[in-house]
């Protein structure tokens, strides 16, 4: 996706710490200049290569809080462009913590993907389950992460639902 007529998929981080906010960044947005002079060397090199996780590109915005990070949600899909996933922070003082806002968040959005990020173990997955709800559509990563998790997650899950919504364009196309 290098097109800029193209629309990004749209990725919300939720999470208090501010550096955690700049990890994501160098994660997951290519650093232009770096990555194209990185590509066109491999190309003369090796030739055309596939595309690889690191040519993504995806529209990041970021939350510091679990409620502020709902309202970006709720204004998304106010705007027709709602988020494709997020990735979302269990310990968030001192408002909503992860999981509240997860299950809210799923509650009200009946398409976004979300990946719940923590560190300690403060909620089983049994009580995840219990206070979100069974839903195909959240995935745990545990800290500290593989860069290449990440982009994995985001690979999938913005792919997942991109695919949910032109099946349920196809099914309604068929209806009409």
């Amino acid at each position: 996706m290098t097109n800029d007529s193209i629309e990004l998929p749209r990725i919300l981080i939720i999470d208090d710490d501010p550096s955690i906010h700049d990890d994501f960044r160098k994660i997951l947005q290519r650093d232009e200049g770096g990555s194209r002079a990185l590509s066109e060397a491999a190309t003369a090199l090796f030739g055309d290569a596939p595309p690889s996780i690191l040519d993504e590109q995806y529209d990041l915005e970021f939350a510091f809080q679990g409620q502020d990070g709902f309202e970006k949600v709720l204004a998304a899909q106010d705007e027709y462009r709602p988020y494709a996933m997020a990735f979302v922070d269990v310990r968030m003082p001192p408002g909503w913590d992860g999981i509240e806002t997860t299950a809210k968040i799923i509650d009200n959005d009946l398409d976004i993907q979300i990946v719940i990020c923590t560190a300690f173990s403060d909620y089983s997955v049994e009580q995840m389950i219990n206070k979100i709800g069974w839903t195909d559509r959240l995935m745990i990563l545990k800290k500290p992460y593989d860069c290449a998790e990440v982009r994995l997650f985001a690979l999938s899950l913005t792919e997942k639902w991109q695919l949910v919504l032109a099946g349920r364009s196809l099914v309604s196309s068929l209806l009409a």
